[in-house]
């Protein structure tokens, strides 16, 4: 994947993102909830101004730093050319669409829009972007850890002792 065409996937996605927010803040905001499966699936329209869990509460500004740097910090990297492989940089322009997303609301807005709602395992209710970001990192980290076991199977990447 080009890097370029890396950071347009990202913009889509956070442009979806928003979208997605934008009809869940007009449509289900003043209705508040919405079961698609009883009990289950809810939409639930959420102003989360912490983050995951209700951690960080009322934190706004650290966490529109930290998000932001991180988000400095990966797109550089595609930029400059030092994440190159095409599924880290699909990963990874699926992270910063999501985190793009969620920066937008907490900048625009002072809290992040969340809506879907698993309550038959008391989950934390969530959104769009936040599946980027979870999903994004999750398989970034199984293909960074697929490649560390390869590289260490790979006898060229061990020095060899000579006697």
């Amino acid at each position: 994947m080009v890097p370029y065409l890396a950071l347009l996937l990202s913009a889509l996605l956070a442009v979806a993102d928003q979208l997605l927010k934008l009809l869940v803040k007009t449509e289900l905001a003043p209705i508040g909830d919405i079961p698609l499966i009883k009990d289950v699936l809810h939409l639930t329209y959420v102003e989360n101004r912490g983050m995951a869990f209700g951690m960080m509460q009322g934190q706004k500004w650290l966490l529109i730093w930290v998000t932001a740097l991180v988000l400095l910090v990966l797109i550089a990297g595609i930029i400059m050319g030092k994440i190159r492989k095409p599924a880290t940089l699909f990963t990874t322009a699926v992270i910063i669409g999501g985190g793009v997303g969620n920066l937008i609301d907490r900048v625009y807005r002072g809290y992040v829009i969340d809506y879907i709602d698993f309550r038959i395992i008391n989950f934390a209710v969530f959104n769009f972007a936040d599946i980027c970001v979870t999903c994004g990192t999750a398989v970034l980290l199984v293909i960074l850890f697929l490649e560390m076991l390869h590289e260490g199977k790979n006898p060229e990447s061990t020095p060899s002792v000579k006697s």
